[in-house]
Protein backbone atom coordinates (compact mmCIF):
# COMPACT_ATOMS: atom_id res chain seq x y z
CA UNK A 1 0.00 0.00 0.00
CA UNK A 2 2.98 2.55 -0.83
CA UNK A 3 3.79 6.00 -1.82
CA UNK A 4 6.60 8.05 -3.37
CA UNK A 5 5.34 10.93 -5.81
CA UNK A 6 4.43 9.64 -9.46
CA UNK A 7 7.39 9.80 -11.65
CA UNK A 8 7.24 12.68 -14.76
CA UNK A 9 6.20 11.01 -17.90
CA UNK A 10 9.59 12.19 -19.36
CA UNK A 11 11.42 10.53 -16.80
CA UNK A 12 10.18 7.23 -18.64
CA UNK A 13 12.34 6.57 -21.45
CA UNK A 14 13.44 3.13 -23.89
CA UNK A 15 10.22 1.22 -23.97
CA UNK A 16 7.81 4.18 -23.33
CA UNK A 17 9.78 6.41 -26.08
CA UNK A 18 9.77 3.78 -28.39
CA UNK A 19 6.09 2.61 -27.98
CA UNK A 20 5.48 6.28 -28.62
CA UNK A 21 7.22 6.69 -32.02
CA UNK A 22 5.80 3.38 -33.21
CA UNK A 23 2.46 4.93 -32.52
CA UNK A 24 3.08 8.46 -34.22
CA UNK A 25 4.52 6.43 -37.03
CA UNK A 26 1.88 4.13 -37.68
CA UNK A 27 4.67 0.91 -36.57
CA UNK A 28 3.29 -2.07 -35.71
CA UNK A 29 2.81 -3.74 -32.34
CA UNK A 30 4.79 -6.77 -32.88
CA UNK A 31 8.11 -4.47 -33.76
CA UNK A 32 7.63 -3.17 -30.56
CA UNK A 33 6.98 -6.57 -28.74
CA UNK A 34 10.27 -7.61 -29.92
CA UNK A 35 12.50 -5.34 -27.49
CA UNK A 36 14.86 -6.60 -25.28
CA UNK A 37 13.04 -4.25 -22.35
CA UNK A 38 10.50 -4.65 -20.07
CA UNK A 39 8.80 -1.78 -18.10
CA UNK A 40 7.60 -1.87 -14.32
CA UNK A 41 5.37 -0.09 -12.50
CA UNK A 42 5.54 -0.26 -8.44
CA UNK A 43 4.91 1.27 -5.49
CA UNK A 44 7.74 2.88 -3.73
CA UNK A 45 10.24 1.21 -1.07
CA UNK A 46 12.04 -1.82 -2.88
CA UNK A 47 14.37 0.64 -5.17
CA UNK A 48 17.77 2.22 -2.72
CA UNK A 49 18.38 5.32 -1.79
CA UNK A 50 21.84 5.13 -3.11
CA UNK A 51 21.26 2.40 -5.57
CA UNK A 52 21.51 -0.56 -3.34
CA UNK A 53 18.08 -2.00 -2.66
CA UNK A 54 16.54 -4.86 -4.01
CA UNK A 55 14.93 -3.92 -7.04
CA UNK A 56 18.75 -2.50 -8.03
CA UNK A 57 20.31 -5.95 -7.03
CA UNK A 58 17.59 -8.10 -9.27
CA UNK A 59 17.14 -5.10 -11.98
CA UNK A 60 21.01 -5.59 -12.44
CA UNK A 61 21.26 -9.12 -12.13
CA UNK A 62 18.47 -10.10 -14.57
CA UNK A 63 19.37 -7.82 -17.47
CA UNK A 64 23.14 -9.68 -16.81
CA UNK A 65 21.44 -12.99 -17.39
CA UNK A 66 18.93 -11.66 -20.16
CA UNK A 67 20.17 -8.79 -21.76
CA UNK A 68 17.00 -7.31 -20.85
CA UNK A 69 16.39 -3.67 -20.02
CA UNK A 70 14.41 -2.87 -17.09
CA UNK A 71 12.43 0.57 -17.26
CA UNK A 72 11.35 1.51 -14.03
CA UNK A 73 8.58 3.88 -12.87
CA UNK A 74 7.19 4.22 -9.43
CA UNK A 75 4.60 5.99 -7.67
CA UNK A 76 2.12 5.28 -4.94
CA UNK A 77 0.17 2.24 -5.05
CA UNK A 78 -3.05 3.64 -5.70
CA UNK A 79 -1.31 6.33 -8.57
CA UNK A 80 0.10 2.97 -10.07
CA UNK A 81 -3.01 1.53 -10.63
CA UNK A 82 -4.50 4.50 -11.87
CA UNK A 83 -2.05 5.25 -14.36
CA UNK A 84 -2.34 1.55 -15.63
CA UNK A 85 -6.18 1.91 -15.89
CA UNK A 86 -5.58 5.62 -17.53
CA UNK A 87 -3.61 4.07 -20.36
CA UNK A 88 -5.55 0.31 -20.39
CA UNK A 89 -6.55 1.34 -24.35
CA UNK A 90 -2.33 2.10 -24.74
CA UNK A 91 -1.30 -0.36 -22.14
CA UNK A 92 2.27 0.75 -21.73
CA UNK A 93 3.31 -1.05 -18.20
CA UNK A 94 4.35 -5.16 -18.79
CA UNK A 95 4.59 -5.73 -14.49
CA UNK A 96 2.53 -3.93 -12.00
CA UNK A 97 4.08 -3.98 -8.67
CA UNK A 98 1.48 -2.78 -5.90
CA UNK A 99 0.19 -3.26 -2.15
CA UNK A 100 -3.02 -4.40 -1.20
CA UNK A 101 -5.76 -3.85 -1.72
CA UNK A 102 -4.45 -2.09 -4.85
CA UNK A 103 -3.34 -5.01 -6.02
CA UNK A 104 -6.67 -6.59 -5.91
CA UNK A 105 -8.42 -3.15 -7.18
CA UNK A 106 -5.92 -3.82 -10.35
CA UNK A 107 -7.49 -6.64 -10.78
CA UNK A 108 -11.17 -5.92 -11.06
CA UNK A 109 -10.36 -2.87 -13.26
CA UNK A 110 -9.28 -5.90 -15.51
CA UNK A 111 -5.30 -4.67 -16.03
CA UNK A 112 -3.93 -8.16 -15.03
CA UNK A 113 -3.91 -10.88 -16.81
CA UNK A 114 -3.28 -14.65 -15.35
CA UNK A 115 0.23 -15.80 -15.07
CA UNK A 116 1.69 -18.64 -12.07
CA UNK A 117 5.31 -17.39 -12.22
CA UNK A 118 8.12 -20.53 -11.74
CA UNK A 119 8.35 -20.57 -7.88
CA UNK A 120 5.12 -19.29 -7.02
CA UNK A 121 4.00 -22.60 -5.66
CA UNK A 122 5.88 -21.92 -2.54
CA UNK A 123 4.10 -18.61 -1.99
CA UNK A 124 1.58 -19.25 0.46
CA UNK A 125 -2.20 -18.95 -0.85
CA UNK A 126 -2.94 -15.77 1.05
CA UNK A 127 -0.27 -14.50 -0.24
CA UNK A 128 -1.54 -14.78 -3.74
CA UNK A 129 -4.16 -14.91 -5.97
CA UNK A 130 -6.39 -17.79 -6.32
CA UNK A 131 -6.47 -17.49 -10.77
CA UNK A 132 -3.08 -16.33 -10.98
CA UNK A 133 -3.33 -13.03 -11.67
CA UNK A 134 -0.87 -11.83 -9.15
CA UNK A 135 1.46 -12.96 -6.07
CA UNK A 136 3.51 -11.94 -3.57
CA UNK A 137 7.34 -11.26 -4.01
CA UNK A 138 8.31 -9.36 -0.91
CA UNK A 139 6.56 -9.75 2.29
CA UNK A 140 6.38 -6.99 4.15
CA UNK A 141 4.35 -5.45 7.49
CA UNK A 142 2.74 -2.08 8.21
CA UNK A 143 4.13 -0.14 11.09
CA UNK A 144 5.13 3.52 12.03
CA UNK A 145 8.42 5.36 12.34
CA UNK A 146 9.57 7.68 15.04
CA UNK A 147 12.97 9.90 16.17
CA UNK A 148 15.10 8.21 18.35
CA UNK A 149 17.05 11.08 19.20
CA UNK A 150 14.49 13.62 19.95
CA UNK A 151 12.16 10.81 21.99
CA UNK A 152 13.86 8.73 23.94
CA UNK A 153 11.56 5.57 24.36
CA UNK A 154 9.02 5.09 21.12
CA UNK A 155 5.46 6.16 21.72
CA UNK A 156 3.60 2.90 22.42
CA UNK A 157 -0.20 3.79 21.88
CA UNK A 158 -2.38 5.74 19.41
CA UNK A 159 -3.49 8.04 21.90
CA UNK A 160 0.08 9.25 22.81
CA UNK A 161 -0.12 11.18 19.27
CA UNK A 162 -2.75 13.29 20.31
CA UNK A 163 -0.67 14.51 22.81
CA UNK A 164 0.05 18.45 22.55
CA UNK A 165 4.23 17.91 22.12
CA UNK A 166 3.16 16.28 18.69
CA UNK A 167 1.69 19.33 17.25
CA UNK A 168 2.64 20.10 13.66
CA UNK A 169 5.19 17.01 14.26
CA UNK A 170 2.55 13.77 12.52
CA UNK A 171 2.78 13.05 9.32
CA UNK A 172 0.78 9.99 7.00
CA UNK A 173 0.62 9.64 3.59
CA UNK A 174 -2.73 9.68 1.92
CA UNK A 175 -5.15 7.27 2.40
CA UNK A 176 -6.73 6.14 -1.09
CA UNK A 177 -3.35 7.21 -3.15
CA UNK A 178 -0.58 5.71 -0.96
CA UNK A 179 -0.18 2.15 -0.22
CA UNK A 180 0.79 3.05 3.44
CA UNK A 181 -1.69 5.60 4.41
CA UNK A 182 -4.62 3.36 3.45
CA UNK A 183 -3.14 1.00 5.82
CA UNK A 184 -3.08 3.58 8.27
CA UNK A 185 -7.43 3.45 8.07
CA UNK A 186 -7.10 -0.38 7.84
CA UNK A 187 -5.37 -0.75 10.91
CA UNK A 188 -7.02 1.88 13.02
CA UNK A 189 -10.47 0.41 11.99
CA UNK A 190 -9.28 -2.83 13.48
CA UNK A 191 -7.46 -1.22 16.55
CA UNK A 192 -10.97 0.63 17.47
CA UNK A 193 -13.07 -1.92 16.48
CA UNK A 194 -14.71 -0.33 13.60
CA UNK A 195 -15.35 2.66 11.13
CA UNK A 196 -17.09 4.96 13.53
CA UNK A 197 -14.68 5.18 16.33
CA UNK A 198 -11.43 4.92 13.77
CA UNK A 199 -12.58 8.14 12.57
CA UNK A 200 -13.21 9.69 15.72
CA UNK A 201 -9.95 9.33 16.51
CA UNK A 202 -8.44 10.46 13.60
CA UNK A 203 -10.56 13.37 13.15
CA UNK A 204 -9.01 13.99 16.96
CA UNK A 205 -5.38 12.97 15.51
CA UNK A 206 -6.06 15.89 13.17
CA UNK A 207 -4.96 18.87 15.25
CA UNK A 208 -1.53 17.46 15.29
CA UNK A 209 -1.09 16.52 11.75
CA UNK A 210 0.94 18.69 9.45
CA UNK A 211 -0.96 17.51 6.26
CA UNK A 212 -1.05 14.67 3.34
CA UNK A 213 1.35 13.51 1.83
CA UNK A 214 1.42 11.39 -1.67
CA UNK A 215 4.78 10.14 -0.84
CA UNK A 216 5.04 7.96 2.78
CA UNK A 217 9.03 7.23 1.37
CA UNK A 218 9.64 10.77 2.15
CA UNK A 219 7.97 11.07 5.28
CA UNK A 220 11.48 8.91 7.31
CA UNK A 221 13.65 11.21 6.10
CA UNK A 222 11.23 13.99 7.83
CA UNK A 223 11.83 12.01 10.96
CA UNK A 224 15.36 11.20 10.96
CA UNK A 225 15.78 15.05 10.94
CA UNK A 226 13.56 16.15 13.49
CA UNK A 227 11.32 17.79 11.36
CA UNK A 228 8.47 15.17 12.09
CA UNK A 229 8.72 13.28 15.61
CA UNK A 230 6.42 10.34 14.12
CA UNK A 231 5.19 8.95 10.58
CA UNK A 232 3.33 5.82 8.85
CA UNK A 233 5.75 3.74 7.35
CA UNK A 234 6.38 -0.13 6.28
CA UNK A 235 9.20 -2.44 8.00
CA UNK A 236 10.68 -3.43 4.82
CA UNK A 237 10.87 0.41 3.53
CA UNK A 238 12.03 1.58 6.65
CA UNK A 239 14.61 -0.63 7.97
CA UNK A 240 16.74 0.10 4.90
CA UNK A 241 16.09 3.83 5.62
CA UNK A 242 17.59 3.00 8.59
CA UNK A 243 20.57 1.94 7.57
CA UNK A 244 21.73 5.64 6.12
CA UNK A 245 18.85 7.58 9.01
CA UNK A 246 20.33 6.78 12.43
CA UNK A 247 17.62 8.74 14.19
CA UNK A 248 14.95 6.10 12.45
CA UNK A 249 13.15 3.95 15.00
CA UNK A 250 9.98 1.32 13.60
CA UNK A 251 7.31 0.96 16.26
CA UNK A 252 3.97 -0.65 16.23
CA UNK A 253 0.63 1.50 17.32
CA UNK A 254 -1.55 -0.16 20.23
CA UNK A 255 -5.18 0.83 21.46
CA UNK A 256 -5.01 1.58 25.19
CA UNK A 257 -4.15 -1.58 26.82
CA UNK A 258 -4.28 -3.82 23.95
CA UNK A 259 -0.71 -5.09 22.27
CA UNK A 260 1.05 -3.40 19.44
CA UNK A 261 -0.81 -4.75 16.12
CA UNK A 262 0.17 -4.61 12.64
CA UNK A 263 -0.71 -7.11 9.51
CA UNK A 264 0.96 -8.23 6.44
CA UNK A 265 1.93 -5.42 3.49
CA UNK A 266 3.29 -7.59 0.77
CA UNK A 267 4.32 -5.86 -2.68
CA UNK A 268 2.14 -7.97 -4.92
CA UNK A 269 3.08 -8.43 -8.73
CA UNK A 270 1.15 -9.06 -11.78
CA UNK A 271 1.38 -9.40 -15.78
CA UNK A 272 -0.15 -6.52 -17.00
CA UNK A 273 -3.22 -7.53 -19.43
CA UNK A 274 -2.15 -6.92 -23.28
CA UNK A 275 1.36 -5.76 -22.13
CA UNK A 276 3.64 -5.01 -24.56
CA UNK A 277 6.33 -7.03 -23.90
CA UNK A 278 4.44 -9.60 -22.04
CA UNK A 279 6.86 -12.86 -22.53
CA UNK A 280 9.91 -10.22 -21.12
CA UNK A 281 7.48 -9.33 -18.35
CA UNK A 282 6.97 -13.08 -17.60
CA UNK A 283 10.67 -13.48 -17.38
CA UNK A 284 11.27 -11.11 -14.47
CA UNK A 285 8.05 -12.02 -12.54
CA UNK A 286 10.04 -16.01 -12.54
CA UNK A 287 13.14 -13.82 -11.95
CA UNK A 288 11.78 -12.11 -8.94
CA UNK A 289 10.88 -15.62 -7.03
CA UNK A 290 14.34 -17.07 -7.98
CA UNK A 291 15.73 -18.63 -5.13
CA UNK A 292 18.63 -16.37 -5.02
CA UNK A 293 16.68 -13.40 -5.93
CA UNK A 294 14.39 -14.05 -2.72
CA UNK A 295 17.18 -15.22 -0.35
CA UNK A 296 18.27 -11.25 -1.42
CA UNK A 297 15.03 -10.06 -0.24
CA UNK A 298 16.14 -9.63 3.27
CA UNK A 299 19.99 -9.57 3.49
CA UNK A 300 19.75 -6.66 1.04
CA UNK A 301 16.32 -5.31 0.97
CA UNK A 302 15.79 -5.42 4.32
CA UNK A 303 12.28 -7.38 4.07
CA UNK A 304 10.43 -10.81 4.16
CA UNK A 305 10.59 -13.72 1.32
CA UNK A 306 7.70 -14.24 0.13
CA UNK A 307 8.52 -17.93 -0.69
CA UNK A 308 7.83 -20.46 2.48
CA UNK A 309 11.03 -22.85 1.09
CA UNK A 310 13.29 -20.05 2.02
CA UNK A 311 14.68 -19.72 5.31
CA UNK A 312 16.87 -16.44 5.83
CA UNK A 313 19.69 -16.40 8.47
CA UNK A 314 21.37 -13.37 7.62
CA UNK A 315 22.25 -10.43 10.06
CA UNK A 316 18.60 -8.43 8.67
CA UNK A 317 16.90 -11.34 9.15
CA UNK A 318 17.55 -11.94 12.69
CA UNK A 319 17.19 -8.07 13.74
CA UNK A 320 13.70 -7.97 11.24
CA UNK A 321 12.21 -11.21 13.57
CA UNK A 322 13.43 -9.46 16.80
CA UNK A 323 11.67 -6.22 15.48
CA UNK A 324 8.68 -8.33 15.24
CA UNK A 325 8.56 -9.71 18.81
CA UNK A 326 5.47 -9.85 20.37
CA UNK A 327 3.58 -7.77 17.60
CA UNK A 328 -0.39 -9.46 16.94
CA UNK A 329 -0.60 -9.74 13.57
CA UNK A 330 -4.18 -9.93 12.25
CA UNK A 331 -5.49 -10.53 8.91
CA UNK A 332 -7.58 -7.77 7.20
CA UNK A 333 -11.14 -8.99 5.32
CA UNK A 334 -9.27 -7.87 2.25
CA UNK A 335 -13.07 -8.36 0.02
CA UNK A 336 -14.32 -5.80 2.56
CA UNK A 337 -11.66 -3.06 1.65
CA UNK A 338 -11.91 -3.91 -1.93
CA UNK A 339 -15.33 -3.22 -1.97
CA UNK A 340 -15.74 -0.15 0.48
CA UNK A 341 -12.49 0.99 -0.34
CA UNK A 342 -13.83 4.19 -1.74
CA UNK A 343 -16.80 4.78 1.21
CA UNK A 344 -13.98 4.23 3.37
CA UNK A 345 -11.73 7.18 2.17
CA UNK A 346 -14.51 9.48 1.95
CA UNK A 347 -15.45 9.01 5.64
CA UNK A 348 -11.70 9.38 6.49
CA UNK A 349 -12.47 12.61 4.38
CA UNK A 350 -15.33 14.43 6.06
CA UNK A 351 -13.51 12.79 9.56
CA UNK A 352 -10.44 15.04 8.78
CA UNK A 353 -11.66 17.71 6.37
CA UNK A 354 -8.96 16.93 3.99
Amino acid sequence: MRKSHLKPLAAVTGALALAATLSACGGSPSAASDEKVVTVYSADGLKGENGDGWYDKVFKDFEKKTDIKVEYVEGGSGEMVQRAAREKSNTQADVLVTLPPFIQQADSKGLLTAYEPVGSDQVDGADKSSDSKWTSVVNNYFGFVYNKKELKTAPTTWDELTDAKYKEKIQYSTPGVAGDGTAVLIKAMHDFGGKEPAMEYLKKLQANNVGPSASTGKLAPKVDKGELLVANGDVQMNYAQSKDMPNLGIWFPAKSGSKPTTFALPYAAGLVSKAPHSANGKKLLDFMLSEQAQKDVSEVGGGFSARKDIEATDANAIELSKLMGGVEVFEPDWSDIGANLDGYVDAWKTATGS
